[in-house]
């Protein structure tokens, strides 16, 4: 009997024992200091100790060496340092516990005991447990044998990856928490960044990204497929392992130029592959802080935001009154950028000095253009992976000031350096633009003073070029023929230079030189541009547009077909290259593809979903507000 009572300690329900006749009692499990509080006898984990108790012999308990008691026991865990043990205090908190004194006490109460778990071929049979069980109580009603919070501190009973997490999801609940601080506490800044950088999640999230993108090599030369070569796994821990010693050094930027709209060249800036990596992993984990903080008239490079919607505010706010627009540029944005008002605006949010020089060495890196090295002293390079942020964290302050003071005289949207203010009057419109330059004057930044202009949208006079389309007021002929009204609804369709951006590039796909190639060749190196052309534009009232594209292509095909008979033409042969033709062997037909995410002013919505969200279908050729069909219901979606 006396072996069971002490096989029965390690149980919740307490067990009724007589009283000795002396006025001493014996010690019972309330107060007797377990094997598992002592670090001089402690060979395993808790648990180990709790079921090896459970299983002794009858005989009595053997003592332990020291003080008996909560002094002993206290005595004890305040001698050795927190091992994540939870009887044992942490070092910076000795003097009191962090949590209740009937919940933290160093020796709990035998109903607070750890629960191993049982399996069920383990039912009948008690076996001692080295280390604390997965999924067994502590005793403050946690889990024992919980991994450490944090990334690298893997315990001995497994893994940290506790829900076997891809590392894409691992990273995207780290982003969720940093915006939820960041969100609570507006003037909170961030200390420890850096650490979270060469986290092995972190940087095969960073390489997916990269390597999605495409990019070209660097001025070391190494490109993407040289990487996979290399060993992508290696790559990443040797760049983590340098990251961690704090040995990474930001290499210079190899200078490219790509031709603009107007003849010019635009400069593009391309790090290393190596940079890059490091840059989309240090966006990761600042873009979230900063994104609590940015407003909603900025839609350039964010995160579930895009041009679509910035053209569709601007859309809603012509119909609303919004007949003068304040369409603004800035003269050479990415190259004035301040480097030092730059790094105070980040040090705003950003307290990590390691963050710090780390985004201080990427703008003054330098740059090679055709083997001469020049330093950098002002702006990003263009191509650089933390660029957009940058931008955007360097034009916040005039979403901020805009929306404090200017609000009244119009709305801002914005769209990295490019933006539009829609004001209702000229009077508001000339007031804007004033305010604009002076916001910007702080920044160090100036107006183009070409590209700079005020329109008016009334009854269709003019319209403006935003995002590459053009937007101008339309007269509905729907309301003129119903009820005599003339009202006008902003529209938008491709601009004149994206229109010839697009026909130079099938002219470029299409050649004569390439009569005798199998025509489903050519025609599968167009369809990926077509489309992607197509899903740009398809939102606004570019139905004609469409059409007028549809038959470019299909007369550039025929010109191949054509060039490749020559005299062996027979009569009536080419009457059968059509349209239809074309698309029998897989061409795209942009025609029909017009899907507008809203309804269209004015109008209700035919089809309303059962939140009340409009989703209208409308004919291509119709002269309303829309101009364009709905072929078949493809909603808005944002990416």
């Amino acid at each position: 009997m006396k072996g069971d009572r002490h096989a029965r300690a390690g149980r919740r329900k307490p067990v009724w024992r007589p009283e000795p006749p002396s006025r001493e009692r014996t010690h019972g499990p309330q107060h007797q200091v377990k094997p598992a509080a002592s670090t001089d006898l402690q060979t395993g984990g808790r648990a180990a100790h709790v079921t090896a108790k459970a299983i002794l012999d009858t005989g009595e308990p053997k003592p332990v060496a020291g003080s008996g008691g909560v002094e002993g026991a206290a005595r004890v865990s305040g001698e050795v340092r927190n091992t994540r043990d939870p009887t044992a205090q942490p070092e910076s908190g000795r003097g009191g516990s962090y949590k209740p004194k009937a919940k933290s006490s160093a020796v709990q109460r035998e109903s607070e005991g750890i629960v191993v778990p049982k399996s069920p071929a383990r039912a009948g049979i008690t076996n001692a447990v080295k280390n604390n069980a997965a999924g067994g109580k502590g005793p403050c009603g946690d889990r024992a044998g919980g991994a450490g919070k944090r990334e690298r501190m893997t315990g001995k009973t497994g893994s940290n990856d506790s829900g076997g997490l891809v590392p894409r999801e691992k990273v995207r609940q780290l982003q969720r928490r940093l915006w939820a601080a960041a969100k609570r506490a507006p003037g909170r800044r961030f200390h420890a960044l850096y650490d979270h950088i060469w986290r092995g999640d972190v940087l095969q999230e960073a390489w997916r990204r990269v390597r999605s993108n495409r990019g070209a090599a660097g001025v070391d030369g190494q490109s993407i497929r040289d990487v996979e070569q290399y060993g992508v796994d290696r790559f990443l821990e040797e760049l983590g392992s340098c990251l961690q010693a704090g040995e990474y050094r930001a290499q210079v930027v190899r200078r490219r130029y790509i031709p603009k709209a107007d003849g010019r060249k635009r400069p593009l800036g391309i790090p290393t592959v190596r940079d890059r990596v490091v840059q989309m992993a240090a966006k990761l984990m600042l873009e979230p802080v900063f994104e609590a903080d940015f407003l909603p008239c900025s839609y350039g490079f964010r995160p579930k935001r895009s041009a679509t919607m910035a053209l569709e505010t601007l859309r809603t706010l012509g119909a609303k009154g919004g007949h003068f627009v304040l369409d603004a540029d800035i003269r050479d944005y990415f190259g004035s950028i301040d480097h030092e008002k730059l790094l105070k605006l980040v040090s705003r949010r950003i307290s990590d000095r390691r963050m710090l020089k780390l985004l201080r060495q990427w703008l003054e890196a330098g740059v090679m253009d055709e083997g001469t090295v020049s330093k950098t002293v002002a702006g990003t390079p263009q191509g650089g992976v933390i660029s957009p942020l940058l931008s955007n964290v360097y034009l916040h302050v005039l979403d901020v000031l805009w929306t404090r003071h200017s609000a009244p005289l119009g709305t801002l949207v914005r769209y990295a350096d490019d933006f539009v203010v829609m004001c209702h009057t000229r009077k508001a419109c000339e007031q804007a633009e004033a305010r604009i330059r002076v916001i910007l004057e702080r920044l160090g930044l100036e107006l183009h003073p070409e590209k700079t202009r005020r329109v008016e949208l009334y009854d269709g006079k003019a319209g403006f070029d935003f995002l590459g389309c053009h937007l101008h007021k339309r007269l509905s002929g729907t309301w003129l023929a119903r009820a005599g009204k003339r009202l006008y609804y902003l529209q938008r369709w491709p601009s004149r230079r994206a229109m010839c951006r697009i026909r130079q590039r099938v002219r470029e796909l299409t050649p004569r030189s390439r009569c005798h190639a199998d025509l489903r060749m050519v025609i599968a190196e167009l369809n990926p541009v077509l489309r992607g052309w197509g899903n740009y534009f398809r939102t606004g009232n570019a139905a004609r547009k469409f059409v007028s594209l549809d038959g470019f292509v299909v007369r550039r095909l025929r010109s191949l077909r054509l060039k490749r008979k020559g005299r062996q033409l027979r009569p009536g042969e080419a009457c059968g290259w059509t349209r239809e033709y074309f698309e029998h062997l897989g061409l795209h037909r942009l025609r029909g593809t017009i899907s507008y995410p809203g309804k269209p002013p004015g109008r209700r919505a035919r089809n309303a979903g059962a939140d009340g969200s409009p989703v209208s279908r409308v004919r291509e050729i119709r002269t309303h507000g829309l101009n364009g069909g709905l072929d078949r219901l493809y909603p808005h979606k944002v990416v």
